[in-house]
């Protein structure tokens, strides 16, 4: 029987060695599947946009923009396109902070609040946006839903805008009449890198935004206006819309044939998700 101890030393050398690539290896499929099975959060504000009205019952109640709501003026068909891919829902009804924003990766505020809406409206102070803009440079993604100058406060709310390149103008951009006036809300977005699949929308009166370095257009109407701002804050990303949009009115199938504001938040939900820094995930 033959002895040899350098070509048994150069085996045992391999089996450790594959052993460890092994385990190397292990340990990068663990970790991939992590950031596989980590859901994203998407966090829904309700703090700055707090409209009640009285229910059939005659109660008080919240309503407008809200994930659970399933009517026309909820965002429960753009909080499944979310869901879809991938991420978990929640809602903020406190003033935005740091560790409040912990563990959100989209922050969304949506139409905050005017007098004629809330008696008492909470207004984007600059407390707040201190808060939120450290968060978004830390790589947070924050989506800014505005509306015609009539139905939103804009000035607290460009005073956010402005750390981001991104100025709400007070016009109407898109003025729908009725609904037989659709073809003055439509707006192409084929080939726009934000919508993959929708070819063309409907937006109605929305207000344009004016933008300076870092925010850059991300879609403008047929007037040239841009009505999508987004800009790229530190690590983190901001989408500005000079509407609620695709709240469920305009994304229950309700619209004209051709208009695809059903597979926009898809597209809109799916590029949010993209935006999110790999660490985050």
């Amino acid at each position: 029987m033959d002895n040899n101890p350098v070509a048994d030393k150069k085996g045992a050398a391999n089996t450790c060695m594959m052993k460890k690539i092994i385990h190397i290896a292990a340990v990068f499929i663990l970790t991939g599947l992590f950031f596989t099975a980590s859901a994203q959060v998407v966090t829904l504000d309700y703090y700055f946009n707090h409209e009640t009205h009285k229910n059939r019952s005659g109660q008080e109640v919240r309503f407008h923009y809200m994930w659970e709501d399933t009517e026309n003026s909820g965002f429960s068909i753009l909080g499944e396109a979310f869901k879809n891919g991938g991420a978990k829902l929640q809602s903020l009804e406190s003033a935005p902070t740091i560790a409040g924003l912990k563990g959100t990766n989209i922050y969304i505020i949506v139409d905050p609040d005017t007098k004629k809406e809330t008696a008492h409206p909470n207004y984007i102070e600059e407390k707040d946006i201190k808060e939120i803009e450290e968060w978004v440079k830390a790589g947070g993604v924050l989506v800014m839903l505005a509306n015609d100058s009539t139905n939103v406060e804009l000035p607290h709310f460009n005073n956010l805008a402005a750390k981001f390149g991104m100025h709400f103008n007070d016009d109407l951009q898109n003025h729908v009449i009725d609904d037989n006036h659709f073809q003055e809300g439509a707006v192409v977005t084929a080939n726009n890198p934000i919508f993959k699949t929708a070819k063309k929308i409907f937006m109605k009166d929305v207000c344009s935004i004016d933008i300076r370095s870092p925010a850059y257009p991300g879609l403008r109407n047929s007037n040239g206006a841009v009505i999508i701002a987004v800009a790229k804050y530190g690590k983190g990303t901001v989408l500005a819309v000079g509407d609620p949009w695709l709240y469920n009115e305009y994304t229950n199938g309700r619209l004209p044939a051709g208009y695809e504001n059903d597979k926009a938040a898809d597209d809109v939900a799916s590029w949010l998700i993209k935006q999110i820094p790999r660490r985050n995930n």
